[in-house]
């Protein structure tokens, strides 16, 4: 059974930083794309960013505009979102997810991926 936990959600103040976690278990992320989405309230769920199997393709939402960096570590089964110069716009519960596509110029939608963590609450306020 495919399992995904986030981690490393917190408050932040403006200008900030938070990384963020995800453990996979159940099944190994050497060939999987993985990808971080966040939603906050009355919004629908958006992507941050995607990153394909071996890493090669990265995508990011526009909204990111270089202050993030995805990573992962297929030995650890561990995906990571750096994220720094935090916003308040950035407050939301971001989620971890596997199984869907990255493309470098759209990167994917939510519902296809279809594995989902329970998400982590990222709060940036003064």
């Amino acid at each position: 059974q495919w399992q995904l936990a986030e981690s490393g959600g917190g408050l932040a103040q403006p200008g900030g930083s938070l990384r963020l976690s995800c453990e996979a278990s159940g099944f190994t992320l050497d060939y999987v794309t993985m990808g971080w989405f966040r939603q906050a309230p009355g919004t629908e769920r958006e992507l941050v960013s995607c990153i394909t199997s071996n890493g090669g393709t990265t995508h990011f939402g526009w909204f990111v505009q270089g202050r993030f960096t995805i990573s992962r570590d297929n030995a650890k089964n561990m995906l990571y979102l750096q994220m720094n110069n935090l916003r308040p716009a950035d407050t939301a519960t971001y989620y971890c997810a596997a199984g869907g596509p990255c493309w470098s110029s759209t990167g994917g939608q939510p519902n296809e991926y279809h594995t989902w963590g329970q998400g982590t609450q990222v709060n940036v306020s003064s």
